[in-house]
């Protein structure tokens, strides 16, 4: 009677002097009462409104206006100029002159429409065109350099080859943004499934302390026993309190990519649940794998990028030997003094073949160390933008495939990992059996038990780092998972 009393007693103290579980104010709620916002809500949210997305977009706009920048070199010019002397009552010459330029796109050609009125007792007899006027309809055409290509097509070529170049730095940069908020996600779900798992072994260590302390109450059980239970419900509410801490942290880093249609920051609401997964992981088959290389080799954001760059050295190099050549400018224009359409000129001097004026400038440098040094060092980069592109075309062919290999990995991981938690509820159960019997101990229970959290822990974690290397796989070959170009 004595030792059943004594047992009472220091039950009843050890009951009185353990910590109760902690309350923590600002938990996730579960499942059945949150909401879900899955990888389809934060998709959403990230192309319409983040600002990465928006401002990569400016990058094909501005390489546009570059284009729209280099077509200025074709807007025709119109020019005018006067001149007037007049000195010692004698007026030495009145000069005045307008042209209307032309560029063609082809042949580097200028059309020109000009008219000069060069009159005085001291203007140039070559200058001189009497009172109407003369009015001059020509072309300057280049016969050497500058016929294939000149500095004006060449601007204007590599500007549109940019285009492309901007395109594709585009869709790295975005893709870039949408892998950051992929695997953030999933680091949100694995802190989530975790704090879910270690509340749920808080819940039945609690719930296996309270019996174990009405067992010892009535007797039933040795007071150590509750000691032992309760010790277990604070060691698991430790873990909890650094779970919760890690989920909010996670969520937080989930909230960098969430923004409303204002530009103003957005924050995950505390009630937020990410989607559920299945445990049984599809491994991509290898068609998969087949056409991500294809595509990777055909529209990988990195190769478009360094195709668009050997498309402007090309360009660059054409117009570089183009400058070789010697410059031979032959300029004509028909003459004649009329003014409009509408008044009578005669025929000798009016539009004819007889009326005419016509030029050659011929130039050549000596040595042309220039040109050639110019040309040499574009061949170079050619040569160096090659091998750039061979390396990183088998790195990135490398990538996809390693990706795809700790798929496989990841999927015989979980299968492993998918049994061995079945064997160890197995053990669990059979231990509790034992336990109701008298022919185990709490110890061995609490030891099963945190095994097997730690376990179903663990397969959230492989879940999770299956998901964030399937985004990897798809980001490794330059787009994402369901875009429709694939």
């Amino acid at each position: 009677m004595m030792m059943r009393l004594r047992r009472y007693i220091a039950a009843s103290l050890f009951v009185l002097l353990l910590p109760g579980v902690s309350v923590f104010a600002q938990t996730p709620q579960a499942a059945d009462t949150g909401r879900v916002f899955s990888l389809e809500d934060l998709e959403a949210i990230v192309f319409s409104h983040h600002p990465i997305v928006k401002q990569a977009a400016l990058l094909s706009e501005a390489a546009r206006a570059n284009v729209l920048q280099s077509l200025g070199y074709f807007d025709p010019a119109l020019k005018a100029a006067f001149a007037r002397k007049l000195f010692g009552n004698t007026e030495y010459y009145d000069n005045w002159g307008g042209e209307l330029k032309v560029p063609l796109y082809v042949a580097g050609a200028d059309l020109k429409v000009g008219y000069d009125r060069n009159v005085g007792p001291y203007t140039a007899p070559q200058y001189y065109t009497g009172n109407t006027g003369l009015t001059a309809v020509g072309l300057t055409i280049p016969l050497g350099q500058g016929l294939l290509i000149d500095a004006r097509r060449s601007t204007l070529w590599q500007a549109r080859a940019m285009v492309n170049y901007a395109e594709a730095d585009k869709v790295k940069q975005i893709n870039g943004v949408w892998f950051s908020a992929v695997q953030d996600y999933w680091n949100w779900y694995y802190a989530y499934r975790e704090y879910m798992l270690v509340k749920e072994g808080v819940d039945l260590a609690m719930k296996r302390f309270q019996a174990v302390r009405n067992q010892t109450l009535l007797g039933d059980k040795p007071p150590i026993d509750s000691i032992e239970a309760g010790i277990i419900v604070q060691e698991r509410e430790i873990q909890l309190t650094k779970s919760v801490i890690e989920l909010q942290n996670a969520m937080l880093v989930l909230s960098n990519h969430l923004w409303n249609e204002n530009g103003n920051p957005l924050e995950l609401p505390t009630n937020a649940v990410p989607q559920q997964v299945d445990q049984n992981l599809a491994l991509p088959n290898r068609e998969l794998l087949d056409a991500l290389l294809g595509q990777a080799d055909k529209r990988h954001p990195e190769l478009v990028k360094l195709r668009a760059k050997g498309d402007q050295l090309d360009i660059e190099r054409r117009y570089r030997q183009e400058t070789l050549k010697p410059k031979v400018n032959v300029s004509g224009a028909l003459l004649s003094r009329r003014r409009d359409f509408s008044t009578h000129v005669p025929e000798y001097y009016d539009f004819n073949w007889n009326n005419y004026k016509i030029g050659v400038e011929v130039a050549f440098p000596l040595f042309l160390r220039a040109e050639r040094g110019k040309l040499k060092e574009v061949k170079i980069k050619q040569q160096q933008l090659d091998y750039d592109l061979i390396q990183s075309g088998r790195e990135i062919g490398n990538n996809i495939t390693a990706s795809y290999n700790s798929l496989t990995a990841y999927k015989s991981q979980m299968t492993v990992q998918i049994q061995s938690i079945n064997n160890q509820q197995l053990l669990l159960t059979g231990e509790l059996q034992k336990f109701d019997l008298g022919e185990s101990t709490l110890f061995l229970i609490n030891s099963r038990e945190s095994k097997l959290i730690d376990m179903k822990i663990k397969r959230e974690s492989i879940i999770s780092g299956y998901q964030k290397k399937l985004a990897e796989l798809y980001y490794k070959a330059g787009t994402r998972q369901n875009q429709p170009n694939l």
